[in-house]
């Protein structure tokens, strides 16, 4: 699961050179041209296709666009309020952009030069995103795939995580006390892992079933490409990328390039491991991140649970379109993967529908019992060898980004969360205050300090309790 990226910006060209009809046939709803928003003055501001030669390329849309619940209904109604009924029009994210420029520019957040509200409405062409877009079309693309809450990051990992945000509808709650599917999947017997990148991972800090977990189940990149070589992998794993501006989640405006290396290297240590036959990759993302999309998100979500939403939302209507990609040797080329005519749309909780229907789990929450699967994708009985990936180029950016040793929100946020670990000074005590902290390369040093700190107490709490001989 990458980060804040719309359908449209990733993969809204797929196919338009095809009249937005896959080789096998089926429709693809992604982008013809004519798309627009209206400008600040009014006037309408086209859809257009990012050029490698562009300035910044590759850190488009060239700051981070505004991606919270009323930011969110400011790009698709035109109001930071929903309408009643919220029938969204798309048409905001120009206006809502330009606003955002304005407060990031006062306070002295990272905008790349020459960047405008019109920048909002540049797309990746598929000839710039080779890696995604390659296993796009020789795998399966969701074209109907939408984030859970039309909201920011950690409510929307919560809900590929655990089924619901527990209400909560921004990133100020970054800790979750209901069961997480990881919590399910122990009860069950059922072997799984979470990896950061080059972090330890942020997801176990999440849930109180993860941070209690054992430490087997967790590690970074490296011991996932050791156990997919090894072909030790568990029954269910998720991967983090890095968080840090310099690094590969594709948070705009980080380097987009470096997350195709990144989706590269997943595809590649499955594939070239002994399970890739009965492996399937779900490549996606945890919501749009104020990235232009043209298609309104529907109603008639199941909330989760009996939690009051904050803002006042009540779970019933779904958030963007993300980009989504499904891999597995035993789904035909140029597969566009939609539900049926009247099923619950794909959302992130049908990763958990997924789960749940492969190894025999009740579902957690009222969402993921409602949700749709991904097991009709899978249509072969003999699993494929071409490889579409190969002779692909993974892109490199041809400028950088001058403020990447900035500290990113979701680092700030797992500093917190492991400045709160409890782990023993010399007197016996476990308050802690984290200590000033600047750049990015700070961050990145506390965590990991800190968290192996907690590690190497948890063992020696472990190893002081009397055992049985």
């Amino acid at each position: 699961m990458l980060e804040n990226r719309s359908f449209d910006q990733m993969l809204g060209l797929l196919y338009a050179a095809n009249g937005n009809v896959s080789p096998s046939g089926q429709p693809f709803e992604g982008l013809t041209g004519d798309e627009s928003n209206p400008g600040t003055d009014g006037s309408p501001v086209p859809v257009f296709p990012i050029a490698p030669s562009d300035a910044n390329a590759y850190f488009m849309p060239g700051a981070d666009p505004g991606e919270g619940y009323s930011a969110t209904n400011s790009q698709l109604f035109g109001s930071t309020t929903a309408p009643s009924p919220p029938l969204a029009t798309n048409e905001g994210f120009v206006t809502d952009f330009s606003y955002t420029l304005g407060w990031e520019s006062k306070e002295g957040w990272s905008i790349l030069a020459g960047t405008t509200a019109d920048s909002i409405m540049g797309v990746f062409p598929p000839a710039m995103l080779p890696v995604i877009s390659g296993l796009a079309r020789g795998f399966a693309v969701c074209d109907y795939w939408f984030c859970s809450a039309p909201t920011e990051t950690l409510p929307n990992r919560a809900f590929v995580n655990a089924g619901t945000s527990q209400g909560h509808m921004d990133d100020n709650t970054t800790k979750y006390t209901c069961p997480s599917i990881y919590g399910l999947l122990s009860e069950n017997n059922v072997t799984w892992s979470i990896f950061g990148y080059d972090a330890p991972p942020l997801t176990r800090m999440d849930f109180s079933d993860t941070t209690n977990a054992d430490d087997s189940h967790f590690g970074e990149f490296a011991y996932f490409q050791k156990a997919a070589a090894g072909g030790t992998l568990p029954a269910y794993t998720f991967l983090e990328p890095s968080w840090d501006a310099s690094g590969n989640s594709q948070h705009p405006n980080y380097n987009v390039a470096l997350g195709e290396q990144l989706i590269h290297d997943v595809y590649y240590a499955l594939r070239n491991g002994p399970n890739w036959n009965e492996t399937m990759l779900i490549v996606t993302y945890d919501e749009h991140g104020g990235c232009y999309d043209h298609v309104p998100p529907p109603s008639g979500a199941v909330a989760p649970d009996n939690s009051a939403g904050e803002y006042g939302f009540d779970f019933t209507r779904f958030g963007p379109r993300v980009p989504t990609v499904l891999i597995s040797p035993l789904i035909p080329a140029g597969t566009v993967f939609r539900v049926p005519e009247g099923a619950m749309p794909l959302d992130h909780t049908s990763i958990l529908k997924t789960i749940e229907t492969r190894w025999n789990l009740p579902a957690l929450t009222a969402r993921d019992a409602a949700a749709v699967g991904l097991g009709d994708v899978l249509t072969l009985q003999l699993a494929r060898t071409d490889d579409p990936l190969k002779g692909v180029t993974v892109p490199v950016a041809n400028s950088v980004n001058p403020d990447e040793d900035r500290p990113s929100h979701l680092q700030q946020i797992q500093a917190e969360l492991v400045a709160q670990l409890p782990v023993p000074d010399e007197q016996g005590g476990t308050h802690h205050h984290a200590p000033a902290l600047k750049t990015n390369s700070d961050y990145r040093a506390y965590i990991r300090q800190r968290t192996e700190s907690w590690l190497a107490s948890r063992k020696k709490s472990y190893y002081a309790l009397p055992h049985s001989p």
